[in-house]
């Protein structure tokens, strides 16, 4: 579930700020970074050896019993490792193949988009965003700036919200309407301009002729004066991983450009899927939007 994925993400990064706070020496800095060095040395440690104790680990790595047990405990709280019950030694879990298969998926998304995303922005002179979801919002993960000048309130890691943005609406979209209203529970409905939406309700009565239509539109929801339109970005799963779209100022779309940027937005978003394995009569009927 989309929200179980959210508060683990939640509860990873408070318990790695409690062990980083815990240090006791040094600069604050120079600690964290040490910290951070121990716990890769421990799950090295632990994945050389397969299954390993806290004293053998100790002595391998020429650390306090106390610091090991300390990480380890830390990482067998994250999910990282897990302690066998009849040897009380530790191994490490599934989560980080988890975690490397969701990068190299990104690393595999970005390039395959930037081919499709540079055609398009030749074409159309805007600016074009990929961007994924990121707990209550989206992030963007690669843009082409507009030829324009455009001045946006977007870059390659900025977080927007997921009810007043295109890509938003494409990412809920697809998701089974229960994920969805639950996200949309911990969203606090800020209005970026008089046309945003301001509740779930609100936009959870839209998605169904968003997934009909199959692009989702920010017709000034964001910033005053800007229009966004986003397309579904698929895996080889079925499932939307991404949202693919143009935003250009509302001075510029009539209805022909609006038609045209459509039609290109499908055909890059088809491209990209295809590249990434996905097959559209294989794809399930409620395919699930995923975390960035």
């Amino acid at each position: 579930m989309a929200a179980t994925g959210r508060q683990q993400r939640k509860d990873d990064s408070a318990a790695l700020a409690h062990d980083a706070d815990s240090v006791e020496c040094g600069s604050e800095k120079a600690e964290s970074a040490s910290s951070i060095g121990r716990v890769f040395a421990i799950l090295g440690a632990i994945g050389d050896r397969g299954q390993i104790g806290i004293s053998e680990l100790s002595q391998r790595l020429a650390m306090s019993k106390t610091t090991v047990h300390r990480v380890v405990q830390t990482l067998k709280a994250l999910g990282f490792v897990t302690q066998e019950v009849e040897t009380e030694r530790y191994r490490l879990t599934i989560r980080l193949f988890e975690l490397g298969a969701k990068a190299l998926e990104s690393v595999d998304l970005v390039r395959e988009a930037d081919v499709e995303m540079r055609r398009i922005g030749q074409l159309t002179r805007e600016a074009v965003h990929l961007g994924a979801f990121d707990e209550d919002a989206i992030i963007y993960i690669h843009k082409i700036d507009a030829d324009y000048g455009l001045r946006m309130q977007s870059r390659i890691g900025r977080r927007n919200p997921l009810h007043s943005t295109a890509i938003g609406k494409v990412l809920l979209a697809w998701m089974d309407p229960a994920d969805a209203r639950e996200v949309l529970s911990h969203v606090e409905f800020r209005k970026s301009t008089q046309k945003t939406l301001s509740s779930a309700e609100a936009v959870l009565s839209i998605l169904p002729r968003v997934r009909e239509q199959g692009y989702g539109e920010d017709n000034e929801e964001q910033e005053e004066g800007l229009q966004c339109i986003a397309v579904p970005v698929f895996d080889r799963f079925g499932r939307v991983i991404a949202g693919l779209s143009i935003s250009f100022p509302t001075m510029r779309c009539g209805a022909d450009t609006k038609s045209h940027y459509v039609a290109l937005l499908r055909e890059s978003g088809h491209a990209i899927s295809t590249r990434l394995g996905y097959r559209e009569a294989a794809a399930p009927r409620q395919a699930a939007a995923q975390p960035g």
